[in-house]
């Protein structure tokens, strides 16, 4: 009986292991889309526009998934995190980047968002408590030079990093920040309940940034435009999460994240197929170094350290 049970065991979690790597594929592909999108979105909607309108979008479609489950409301200390998740990934990440592409390329946004695997790692050490090699924390520490030097570069020389790139910068410490609390949550209160809650939390201020926008600038969005606002909205705000908080929640945390090293590669290929943007050798190259070091972080928090 010993030996038949030892047989059939490890069965159920090769299963989940894999399902958790196809559930967080499934993630950053509708992910990938954002960046290019939101530079299409750019030519007929003001950045505010396009970082909290999407989310009102998505947070009907949430209240509206929400209600007609009738799920449970979250406790006390689950709002408080629903809150850093909401901060990360609903306010912080969208606005961030809508900014951010009004001045910079896709391709070279995705080269430094690039970084983001690594810093979902760090998030996930410092909210876990871990302990990891000092391997890992070299490796995190390169990404982030390499992420920083490709921006200079880019820029014209050391020192010439814009505005633009500080604003990618803040917006992967957001996201990586409500990516690793979202993957927790998610293992109590469900994926797609995660982000459907924090997107109703976050409703009201993105409401008013919302209105505030349009009386601003009011939209001249063209049919494509739109499209493109549309796909933010639905997918990237709301449906890409249900994937992706589902991968996480199954797990490895750290072995999921790790599919995020793919983003950037297809963020490249998206700027290029659907904006025409010129590939550089220079994009192609640091886009390898980031996600290489990216990929050794986040591979040497899963080797356990020595005593």
């Amino acid at each position: 009986m010993t030996l038949q049970s030892s047989a059939i065991l490890p069965a159920p979690s090769v299963i989940s292991r894999r399902a958790g790597l196809w559930w967080g594929f499934v993630g950053v592909t509708a992910f990938s889309f954002t960046l290019p999108f939101t530079k299409v979105a750019i030519g007929g909607f003001a950045p505010l526009f396009i970082g909290s309108g999407r989310a009102v979008v998505a947070a009907v479609l949430a209240a509206v998934v929400l209600t007609a489950t009738r799920q449970r409301l979250p406790s006390g200390p689950q709002w408080v995190r629903l809150a850093v998740v909401a901060g990360g990934v609903v306010v912080g990440f969208p606005v961030l980047t809508s900014f951010a592409l009004t001045d910079a390329p896709a391709s070279h946004s995705a080269v430094v968002i690039g970084l983001l695997p690594a810093a979902t790692a760090v998030m996930a050490v410092i909210r876990g408590h871990e302990r990891p090699s000092r391997s890992f924390w070299l490796f995190a520490v390169l990404g982030a030079i390499a992420g920083v030097a490709f921006a200079s570069l880019q820029g014209g020389g050391l020192g010439g990093v814009h505005w633009s790139d500080l604003l990618l910068f803040a917006a992967v410490i957001a996201a990586a920040i409500g990516y690793a609390e979202g993957g927790l949550l998610a293992r109590e209160i469900g994926s797609w309940q995660t982000v459907s809650w924090a997107l109703v939390l976050a409703a009201p201020l993105m409401i008013a940034l919302t209105a505030f926008s349009v009386a601003q600038q009011p939209p001249t969005a063209d049919a494509v435009e739109w499209l493109a606002f549309a796909y933010l909205a639905v997918v990237s705000m709301f449906l890409g999460f249900f994937a992706w908080y589902r991968g996480l929640a199954i797990g490895p945390m750290a072995q999921v994240s790790q599919v995020q090293l793919i983003q950037p590669v297809m963020g490249i290929l998206w700027a290029a197929l659907i904006l025409r943007e010129a590939v550089t050798w220079q994009t192609l190259l640091g886009g390898l170094a980031v996600i290489a070091c990216a990929g050794l972080a986040v591979r040497t928090r899963l080797t356990p350290g020595a005593p």
